[in-house]
């Protein structure tokens, strides 16, 4: 019932936000360690003669020899193993998914339920049909927006693996290394958003269909009796 679950699940999710996990002050907390060691410099004979550098270039020429070998880092294995994700993102992405779920489940579960509440279709007393048709447009909104959210954490691994690859084939480059743990607190913050959307979508929720509950059962008079 819809009625009791919806406020108990905003009580639920307003406790979650006042959850330590997702109030962390100083968000260099939640980094995550990169080890990836930058590697020793490669060191490239000097040539100072004209004429000696001009048969060494020979020389590889004839003897296959001159392919570039300087085209960035090979990366084989990872040291260590393999690269972890930030655990104590993944910790909270792995709290979150359910409430996403369950959000989307709901909100499919209610719209389904005034969807064959919406009585035939005659001319006139349409008022009641139209908030109905409200509701289920309000919760066909709120079912989409929860599920952009699970597109918006699949994105940040998919982001995040992408410079990791680039630590590991440009060691060097410090850049890539800030910009993931600025990624990683730009997730930490759109998932303590995330979560008070889920409260406020509750909420709202809640409020629309019980100010209206009336009507969307028996959106025409004349039609109570054959709703049920």
């Amino acid at each position: 019932n819809f009625a009791n679950f919806f406020p108990k699940k905003l009580l639920e999710l307003d406790a979650f936000l006042k959850d330590p996990s997702i109030n962390i002050v100083e968000l260099k907390d939640i980094h995550s360690e990169i080890n990836l060691t930058v590697p020793d410099p490669i060191l490239i004979p000097n040539l100072h003669d004209g004429l000696e550098a001009q048969n060494a270039k020979k020389r590889k020429l004839e003897d296959g020899s001159g392919d570039d070998k300087m085209t960035g880092t090979k990366v084989f294995v990872m040291p260590g193993g393999m690269m972890k994700s930030n655990g104590n993102l993944v910790d909270l992405i792995e709290k979150v998914k359910p409430e996403i779920r369950t959000l989307i489940e709901k909100c499919n579960t209610v719209k389904m339920w005034v969807q064959l509440l919406i009585p035939r279709i005659e001319d006139g007393n349409n008022f009641g049909v139209s908030i109905q048709e409200e509701t289920v447009a309000e919760l066909r909104t709120v079912e989409g927006e929860a599920a952009s959210y699970l597109d918006q954490i699949s994105r940040y691994y998919i982001t995040r693996a992408k410079l990791v690859s680039k630590i590991a084939k440009y060691p060097h480059v410090e850049d890539y290394r800030r910009t993931v743990t600025e990624i990683d607190e730009k997730e930490y913050i759109s998932l303590k958003i995330i979560v008070s959307e889920l409260r406020n979508q509750y909420v709202t929720l809640h409020d629309m269909i019980l100010k209206n509950i009336e009507k969307i059962k028996r959106p025409r008079s004349s039609n109570s009796d054959a709703l049920y």
